[in-house]
């Protein structure tokens, strides 16, 4: 299984930095997990607010939790919040279920990670996300 390497990750966060600056936005966290949810790096820019490591671990986080990006959680939270509140209790409201954590693929089309982005609109953050995941050469996966 591929893993992503602290290299990679410092692009990710780079290249989310750089879509950020491209597109005038506040502010980001960016958190990049591991296909296990464990945090490999994570990095804010100046100005961000102090729950930003949080909310976007949470992004991340609940993408690997479901094997589909938080876009598809916010969905699902809208039809069927039931589902949310478990899924997040069970996760011990780990889970920030709305767009702004993407799946990280590798060539196989393998979950090797996850990225989440805080600090913009969600879609602006989930922008981002895809931005850095791709820089680095792997597939972006929003759900």
């Amino acid at each position: 299984m591929t893993k992503i390497t602290m290299q990679q990750a410092s692009t990710i966060i780079d290249a989310a930095f750089a879509k950020g600056a491209e597109l005038g936005l506040k502010p980001l966290g960016v958190s990049v997990l591991d296909a296990g949810g464990h945090l490999r790096a994570y990095l804010a820019q100046d100005g961000t607010s102090m729950l930003r490591p949080q909310i976007s671990a949470g992004k991340a986080y609940g993408a690997l939790a479901v094997g589909a990006g938080s876009r598809w959680l916010n969905a699902q939270a809208a039809e069927r919040p039931h589902f949310l509140e478990g899924l997040n209790g069970v996760a011990g409201g780990r889970i920030v279920p709305v767009p702004g954590g993407v799946l990280v693929r590798d060539g196989d089309g393998d979950i090797i990670g996850a990225v989440g982005i805080s600090g913009d609109t969600s879609d602006n953050d989930e922008a981002c996300a895809i931005a850095g995941i791709e820089a680095a050469g792997f597939a972006a996966d929003p759900g």
